[in-house]
């Protein structure tokens, strides 16, 4: 499952699955609840500009939608993947905290403030960051990296020389965490 960032939406992050080359998996590219205030045809988790309006029900959405998903796919959730970009790894990680997932991949992305601590083990984490990023501060995943450590998970952080984007040299390391977390 991969989750788009704010103003973006599925299309947007579908152009990279072929990359990826695992034609044995199912990618599931969900558009988020909202429409973005500014671009037509953009979605978005919440509204940044408006105190984060829409988060609480995005999250409560998302995390239905996720535990109701093996029926539609058949794939269990600790088979199951959830990934995101900028918004979308914010929302990864708020949500795939508290399930009992294969992994977690975040990509220039944040971590909320968390509320509530997670109840069971947390899943193995890729977090990736650009040090050129001018959306999401490169301080703002190693905040992340570090919390998230704090939790007790394993995290896998890696920064790359790059701003807002996804490369190709991401794509083969979310490649490889993908196929390492499926096997294990």
């Amino acid at each position: 499952m991969v989750l788009h960032g704010w103003g973006a939406n599925a299309q947007d992050l579908a152009t990279v699955v072929p990359f990826l080359n695992l034609p044995d998996y199912q990618f599931v590219l969900p558009d988020a609840p909202f429409n973005h205030p500014q671009v037509a045809g953009g979605k978005a988790w919440y509204d940044f500009q408006k105190n984060n309006q829409g988060y609480y029900q995005s999250k409560q959405l998302l995390n239905d939608w996720l535990l109701s998903l093996a029926k539609d796919t058949g794939v269990p959730l600790n088979r199951t993947i959830l990934s995101g970009f900028s918004q979308g790894a914010a929302m990864t990680l708020d949500v795939g905290l508290h399930l009992p997932l294969a992994g977690l991949v975040a990509l220039s992305g944040y971590l909320h403030p968390i509320t509530e601590s997670p109840n069971s083990a947390i899943a193995p984490i890729l977090l990736v960051h650009g040090r050129q990023d001018s959306v999401v501060p490169l301080s703002a995943a190693q905040k992340a990296r570090d919390n998230l450590q704090a939790m007790g998970a394993k995290v896998q952080y890696q920064e790359f020389d790059m701003g807002h984007e996804i490369r190709p040299e991401v794509i083969a390391l979310i490649r490889n965490f993908i196929v390492t977390q499926n096997s294990a």
